[in-house]
């Protein structure tokens, strides 16, 4: 609880990953890449129930003994390659009791610490925003990026009076990096979508942000995760 707001936590995984399959429960510096997330969610001073969202027995039986609840079983039907991501969160806060704030965690974010969790929830009161998501500074500019036509052909991404060629020249942008979303429960009903002109963001380290796709991803993650286990 926060201000006298109660804060429901949400992590969906489901268990048809096609990148990297069955990612969600596979070992990462010894644990189920999940834990890593449940772990953190449960250190919050801010989140009064941590709950998961899947249709996958064996990663609802991981969750559970690493301590998430799991108080229903997402419906097949939404836990397709093509079902939006909002659909299994509006579907959850159909099934539990009504909380003021809720906040989305994926576990494809497991150097994701909990006080990031704790610093986007608070920045969206702080601001009285209605919904608050991590963000971080990309590797690249997309100033320097270039758009490839079918004769190979090379034309800026993005364009201006000038182009910038030393880094402290552009702009500082800023793009998501999945770890935290947060939002005022009735509002994200009504908006169905953390992504409005009216979320702000929370800026999280780069070295916090690894979104974990491909196989490549999952190896980083366990050599960062065992360097900060000493």
């Amino acid at each position: 609880m926060i201000d006298g707001k109660t804060v429901l936590a949400i992590i969906p995984a489901r268990g048809g990953s096609k990148g990297v399959p069955r990612k969600n429960i596979r070992e990462v510096a010894g644990k189920p890449l999940i834990a890593w997330t449940i772990e953190e969610a449960k250190k919050s001073r801010y989140i009064d129930q941590t709950i998961l969202s899947s249709e996958d027995d064996e990663i609802i039986s991981v969750a559970r003994s690493w301590g998430c609840e799991v108080p229903f079983k997402r419906p097949p039907e939404l836990a397709q390659d093509d079902t939006p991501g909002i659909d299994p969160v509006l579907h959850a806060l159909s099934q539990v009791s009504k909380y003021d704030y809720i906040v989305l965690l994926q576990p494809t974010s497991p150097l994701r610490k909990a006080e990031d969790i704790d610093g986007c929830i608070h920045t969206c009161l702080r601001l009285s925003a209605n919904a608050c998501v991590s963000v971080t500074e990309p590797d690249k500019s997309p100033y320097w990026m270039y758009k490839v036509d079918d004769r190979k052909r090379m034309s800026l991404l993005l364009t201006g009076d000038s182009f910038a060629v030393r880094r402290q020249q552009l702009p500082k942008v800023y793009a998501l990096n999945g770890a935290v979303y947060v939002a005022k429960s009735e509002w994200i009903q009504a908006k169905k979508s953390f992504l409005t002109d009216e979320t702000v963001a929370y800026i999280m380290p780069k070295e916090r942000s690894i979104d974990i796709d491909t196989e490549f991803d999952l190896k980083v993650a366990s050599i960062l995760l065992d360097s900060t286990q000493g």
